[in-house]
């Protein structure tokens, strides 16, 4: 893992992604389509085997490939190339079969599909590390009370598993979008020149279904400059990171020292032994803040010319990769997050005493307006909302002074004014719809 790169991936995408496993993927795709070929009879059986014994041994050279790839604006034609002469050199005949019937674009767009391939398993187990995560966090905090902030200040009550369940929902829904995209993406491109399939003649479907089977992957038409399928997996991988995106910001919000209601593990700093910095949540923030422009590059790269692109296509591979492993980072940072979460129920209940019980007006207007008419309620409760302020009374208390002067309102009617439980209105059945939305 490259140390530039260390904070944007993991270890397993890393791997996957690296010129090692670009390589493996374009030599796997030549190697099946000489297998494909031979099944069809397109090509004699041995070559087929000499191709795939070829492109399967080490010793090739990746940064020679990356150097020579300029001159074609393509790795592919010195990777054919090198892979050529390792044929030829054990057996010369075989060497006239190699990359038959396809183009440049062929290799690196199936290599590109099977990268994308390999990495979901990783990506995806992460994404169920959290998805179990948060379902046993919500499930844990069913009932604590805490203050709901809006524009980032304090509200009315909520539960914090409500909260983690919205969290869950999002990203369960964002999760879903991702993987059918993922799904959809998994299929071959092998065209040719003109995405015709000329060269190989009558024999072509049958090549394209037998490599296509070699690889695992689905046989599709040519879709040189089609690229919507990508572009669904770049764009979900947005919406995806966004939705987790919001679990982590909450997060450390809910971590800042005037609000201490909950903390990841998080890691220190290198001057200030007092801190514990929210480290996973900035893992998760940073893939949110570049994947926006990723997308935009992405969608701009699609607008492509006929049927092979200029400029667009050699775009596409470290906008996909970039995408890719910054998902599976921002995914596998906020299942630590989640999985260690340290959550304060006390200091929930203190931030509501440190409002001074306004977090309860709303409540209290609904309260009093049956009994006084709304506009009269609504005058109490400011008047002691200020009252409260600037006297340092707790709310309820000044609400009820002033609702001594007003005989229409019941005895004990504001007892439990300041009670978060009996203002949580329909948390609890939201919560669990939102989970609910999670199995879906």
């Amino acid at each position: 893992m490259a140390l530039i790169d260390c904070l944007s991936t993991t270890e397993a995408l890393a791997a996957i992604f690296s010129d090692d496993g670009v390589l493996r993927a374009m030599l796997e795709f030549e190697a099946a389509l000489a297998r494909g070929a031979a099944a069809a009879g397109a090509i004699p059986d041995f070559a087929a085997r000499t191709i795939s014994e070829a492109a399967s041994g080490k010793g090739f050279d990746t940064a020679a490939i990356a150097a020579a790839a300029r001159a074609g604006a393509t790795p592919a034609i010195p990777l054919v190339k090198a892979l050529r002469d390792r044929v030829q050199a054990i057996d010369a005949p075989s060497a006239a079969y190699v990359h038959l019937g396809a183009t440049s674009q062929d290799v690196t767009d199936t290599a590109l599909v099977l990268l994308l391939k390999e990495a979901r398993a990783p990506i995806a187990a992460d994404q169920q590390r959290l998805d179990r995560a948060l379902r046993r966090l919500s499930e844990r905090h069913a009932s604590t009370t805490m203050i709901g902030r809006t524009l980032l200040l304090p509200a009315t009550p909520i539960t914090f598993g409500l909260k983690v369940a919205g969290w869950s929902s999002a990203i369960a829904r964002s999760w879903r979008r991702l993987d059918d995209a993922w799904e959809r993406s998994l299929v071959i491109q092998l065209g040719g020149a003109a995405g015709t399939l000329a060269a190989l003649g009558e024999k072509a479907p049958g090549v394209v279904e037998g490599t296509a089977r070699e690889l695992g992957l689905r046989p599709a038409p040519p879709w040189h400059t089609d690229r919507d399928r990508l572009g669904a997996v770049v764009t979900a991988c947005g919406l995806h990171v966004a939705a987790l995106g919001k679990a982590a910001r909450d997060v450390s919000l809910l971590m800042q020292a005037e609000v201490r209601e909950a903390a990841e593990q998080g890691g220190g700093s290198s001057t200030m032994p007092q801190k514990r910095n929210p480290s996973g949540c900035a893992l998760v923030l940073a893939a949110a803040t570049r994947l926006p422009g990723l997308v935009s590059s992405y969608l701009t790269a699609m607008v492509q010319e006929h049927e092979r692109a200029l400029g667009g296509i050699q775009a596409e591979w470290p906008i996909v990769s970039a995408a890719v492993q910054a998902t599976g980072a921002a995914v596998a940072a906020l299942a630590g997050v989640v999985e260690g979460l340290d959550v304060d129920p006390d200091r929930m209940r203190f931030n509501f005493e440190l409002t001074g019980g306004a977090v309860f007006a709303e409540r209290a207007a609904m309260l009093l307006a049956p009994a006084i008419g709304r506009d009269r309620a609504q005058q109490l409760v400011v008047g002691a909302v200020a009252q409260s302020r600037e006297s340092a009374v707790p709310f309820a208390v000044a609400l009820r002074d002033a609702a001594r002067a007003e005989p229409a309102i019941p005895a004990g009617l504001l007892d439990d004014l300041d009670v978060p439980e009996r203002y949580l209105g329909e948390s609890e059945r939201i919560r669990i719809r939102l989970l609910a939305e999670t199995d879906e």
